[in-house]
C-alpha cells in the first residue's frame, strides 16, 4: 500500500553520480565535497557494475553520506532494500511503480523520470500514491546519457512542471550557464551530472549553481 505520511525531500540541487567523470577524484571524495558545497540529494547511478560491486559502492557511499542528505540508487531497487540506501529513482522502462514500492516499503523515497506530458498524465492517474517526485527531461541535449527524449528546452519543462502535483526536478544537460533558465520553471531542483563530477572543484561547482536558484 502506498504511503501518505513520507516527508518531501529537498531537490534544490540534486546530484546524478558518473564514476567515469570522478575518476581522478574518486566518487566519495566527489560527493562529499559536492555535498559540502550544497548538494541536498544524491542518486548513485551505475549502469556497469554487477550487484554485487554495486552494493559494495552503494555501501560505502552511505557510510560517507551519513545521513547528510537523502542517497537513492538509480534502478537497482533490490539494492537499494538490500544497503538500506534511503530509496531509488526508477526510469519509464524500469520496474513498473508499484513492484518498486512493493520491495522498498513505504517509507522509502521513489522517483520516476518523465519525458513528456503523456507519461507525466499516465503516471498522474495509476501511480501518484506510490512516488514522491518526478525526474523531468531532458531539458537539454546531453552527452552523459546516449539515445535520450527529444529535448523539453524550459519551455516544454514548465509546462510539465505546472501540471505536476508532485514536486520536479529537472535533469539533462544542465549547466551552471543554463541553471538559472532551468530554476525559473518553477521546479523544485535541478539534478546535474557533468557539472559537478567533471568540475575541478564539486564544492564550488555546487556553491555556484544554487546561487542561480536565487537569482
Amino acid at each position: 500500500m502506498p504511503s501518505t505520511s513520507r516527508s518531501i525531500p529537498d531537490l534544490s540541487l540534486y546530484l546524478v553520480t558518473d564514476a567515469n567523470m570522478c575518476a581522478k577524484r574518486g566518487l566519495i571524495e566527489t560527493v562529499c565535497a559536492a555535498i559540502e558545497g550544497g548538494v541536498s540529494f544524491v542518486q548513485l547511478r551505475d549502469k556497469t557494475s554487477d550487484d554485487e560491486r554495486l552494493y559494495q559502492i552503494a555501501c560505502e557511499l552511505k557510510e560517507a553520506v551519513a545521513g547528510r542528505v537523502p542517497l537513492v540508487i538509480n534502478d537497482r531497487v533490490l539494492i537499494a532494500k538490500r544497503a538500506q540506501l534511503d530509496g531509488a529513482h526508477i526510469g519509464q522502462t524500469d520496474i513498473e511503480v508499484e513492484q518498486a514500492r512493493d520491495i522498498l516499503g513505504n517509507d522509502a523515497i521513489l522517483g520516476l523520470t518523465i519525458n513528456n506530458m503523456h507519461q507525466l498524465q499516465h503516471a498522474q492517474t495509476y501511480h501518484l500514491p506510490y512516488l514522491d517526485y518526478f525526474g523531468i527531461g531532458p531539458v537539454y541535449s546531453t552527452q552523459t546519457k546516449p539515445n535520450h527524449a527529444q529535448p523539453l528546452a524550459p519551455e516544454g519543462l514548465k509546462t510539465l512542471v505546472t501540471t505536476s502535483q508532485l514536486p520536479t526536478v529537472a535533469i539533462g544537460g544542465i549547466q551552471l550557464a543554463n541553471a538559472r533558465d532551468v530554476y525559473r520553471t518553477g521546479c523544485s531542483g535541478i539534478a546535474v551530472v557533468s557539472a559537478i563530477c567533471a568540475a575541478e572543484d564539486p564544492k564550488f561547482a555546487a556553491q555556484a549553481l544554487l546561487e542561480q536558484q536565487s537569482n
